[in-house]
């Protein structure tokens, strides 16, 4: 079976994050159908989202400035858009 497109709210994380964090590396894996029927889950098939990010602005930050990092870059989709969102975020090397 293969992978389905990237869906507009993807395409919106990855290009968002790209322009806010330059990343060495970024995979978002959108994990919605794995919440069907749970609260959150819009029918959009948008709503959850794991970001796995790699970012040389993130030396010497926190893991909680990291996120806040990636939240700020996506906060209006996290408002509006995105339910739940999964970060694991590291700095090259790590």
């Amino acid at each position: 079976m293969s992978e389905p497109l990237s869906g507009p709210v993807e395409a919106q994380i990855i290009q968002r994050l790209n322009g806010a964090l330059a990343p060495s590396h970024l995979v978002v894996r959108n994990d919605s159908e794995k919440h069907r029927g749970h609260s959150g889950y819009d029918g959009s098939g948008e709503s959850h989202f794991t970001v796995e990010i790699v970012a040389p602005q993130f030396e010497g930050m926190s893991r909680l400035g990291r996120q806040r990092a990636v939240n700020d870059a996506l906060s209006d989709l996290l408002r509006d858009k995105i339910h739940a969102l999964a970060i694991k975020a590291k700095a090259p090397g790590e």
